[in-house]
Formats: C-alpha cells, structure tokens, sequence
C-alpha cells in the first residue's frame, strides 16, 4: 500500500510490527515476522534513513508516528510532483517549438496491429491534462469500453471526459452500463446519428483516428502530434459535439421487472432512462432489451408517463419532459 512512497513490502511490514512494538530489537522483529535477520536490518536501516523509525543507543527501534513521519514523505512526493509537472509543461512546450515546422513522418505516426492500437489508446488518454473527447463507434476492434482502464485512471487526477456515442453503439449489450457507471464517474456523454469516425484527442496536443483494415488483415490507426490536422480535427468533435443528443440516464441501470414501480409524481430513474434512450432514437425493442425490460412493460411505462404528463402522443411527451426536466434538454 505504501509502494507508491517508494516504501518495499518488506519496509511496510517492518514498519507495522513496530508500530505495535515500540522499543523492539532487530531479532524479535525477525522471528515475529518471520524474515530472515538481514531483510529485518535492510528495512530498518531503509526506514531509520526515511524517519520512519528511531534508533535507541541500545539498538532498539521505535516507530515514528505515522500522521508525523507518512505525512512529511506524503508532502514530499506531492512537492515532487508539482515540479514534475512543471517540467513536463515546459518539454511539451520545447516539443511545440521544435515541431513547428517539422516533416509530416514527425507530425503523423502510423500504428498498425490491435496490441499496438491498444497501447496508443490508452498512452493518449493518460498524457491529457486537461480533457479528453472522443467519438466511440461499433465495432469495438481495439479495446471495448469496458476495458478501458486509462479512463478511471485520468478521470482520478482531475481530466474531463466528453463522448459522442453513435447511435447504433447503443444497441450493443451492455453498453448502456457502462455508460450509467461513465457518467456517475463525471464523463459526459451525448449521441449523434452517424459519426464519421473512431476519435480519440487528448487535449489539443494528440490525437489517434483509427483506419481501415490494412490489406493484410491488420487494423491501422494515425496518432497525430500537435498540427493543423488536428486542429482540424478539434473543431470537428466540438460541432459534433455541439450538434449531438445529450444522453442523461440516472440510477445504476435496468430494474428487473418484478420490482418496477410507476412513480406518483413524477417520473422514477427507470422511467428517465426509458425517455433518455428513446429521445435518442433508439427503437423500443432496442431501449427494453438495454434496460432488461420487455417491450410490453416499456409500452406500459410509456403509457403512465403519457397519461401522467397529459398528452396524448410520444411526441407532445418528448416535449413535456425536456420542458420539466425529465430529461437533459439538447
């Protein structure tokens, strides 16, 4: 747990045994733990070194108090980091100068194979500093979107992800799951009709667009450095974004039919994700089969939803939950 200190197993568990035994020699620490003498000595020497352990002059250890000792390391690596972080904006910007003017084989990387594809997708959501925008589009060749551990990972320090999904994307098994646990993450997520490609940019500094199957048999992406290209390319996901459907599905997904319950006054969670999907054009056999319903329930819900807004079409109903929030409105 404390590896990210730059402590080693063996340090963390010596420096728990003392916390426990304060004035402890060297040996007992050893047989209690079961270690041999001398990873007992290394660990202690390593924790004596970092303050996290005191030596008396008869050879006994004591553990320093972890809110003391952990929270000094702790600000340590945290000042670390800050300079670090400083020094990766200033080679980001030394990178700038120096592709200004740069041959095209220095702004356009083609990557070729799935492991390959995989790798840049990932590597380019975790470089972003700020915001991450994709287009997501079926089939998924590279990496489903459940599988997608780049994205808690960013979301974690702080980027902010936006997603068109194409429309027929959410017809996929269970990807009206991952798009509910998405958002309760902080994604946002909207639909287009027809997307034109798969997009991934990171920032305004990398982007990776996936081609078409390579004569032999291979899956092709381009990963693009910081260019006109990709500004272009920039200003296509925002009128997209701009032009597309907000997806707002609440709760944590399908119900199973047997508890279902019709809210009195108002819609339930269930009901929102019913209007949220079919808003978004998916069909009613493809919303009920997403949410674990089947159609005749779906129509059922509809019909209290149409009765308990007074109107008489799925139209006038559209209408009425995006004028009283039912729904994200576009």
């Amino acid at each position: 747990m404390l590896d990210v200190l730059g402590l080693e197993a063996d340090d963390e568990r010596v420096y728990r045994a003392l916390l426990g035994r304060p004035n402890v020699t060297a040996t007992l620490l050893a047989d209690s733990l079961v270690l041999s003498q001398a990873h007992v000595d290394r660990a202690l020497s390593r924790l004596a070194e970092w303050g996290l352990a005191t030596v008396s002059a008869d050879e006994r250890f004591t553990a320093a108090p972890p809110a003391m000792a952990l929270g000094a390391l702790i600000s340590q690596r945290r000042d670390g980091l800050r300079v670090a972080e400083q020094a990766l904006a200033a080679f980001a910007e030394e990178h700038r100068a120096t592709m200004t003017g740069s041959s095209i084989s220095d702004l356009i990387e083609v990557v070729t194979g799935v492991d390959a594809i995989r790798h840049r997708f990932l590597q380019v959501q975790l470089a972003a500093r700020t915001q991450v925008r994709s287009f997501i589009t079926a089939p998924f060749v590279a990496l489903p979107p459940e599988e997608n551990t780049a994205e808690p990972m960013a979301l974690g320090r702080g980027v902010h992800f936006r997603a068109v999904l194409d429309r027929a994307v959410l017809a996929e098994p269970g990807i009206i799951h991952d798009a509910i646990e998405s958002m309760r993450n902080g994604v946002e997520l909207r639909v287009a009709d027809r997307l034109p490609m798969k997009l991934v940019l990171a920032d305004a500094e990398l982007g990776l667009v996936p081609l078409a199957v390579t004569p032999a048999g291979e899956p092709g992406a381009v990963l693009l450095h910081r260019s006109g290209l990709l500004d272009a390319l920039d200003a296509l996901f925002e009128t997209v974004w701009a032009a597309a459907h907000p997806l707002a599905l609440a709760g944590t997904g399908g119900a199973a039919e047997s508890t279902v319950e019709f809210g009195t006054t108002g819609p339930t969670d269930l009901d929102r994700r019913i209007l949220a999907l079919l808003l978004a054009g998916l069909t009613d056999l493809t919303a009920a089969t997403q949410l674990g319903l089947s159609p005749r329930t779906l129509h059922r819900r509809l019909r209290h939803l149409m009765d308990m807004a007074g109107v008489r079409t799925r139209m006038q109903l559209g209408g009425h939950a995006v004028r009283h929030s039912w729904v994200e409105p576009h």
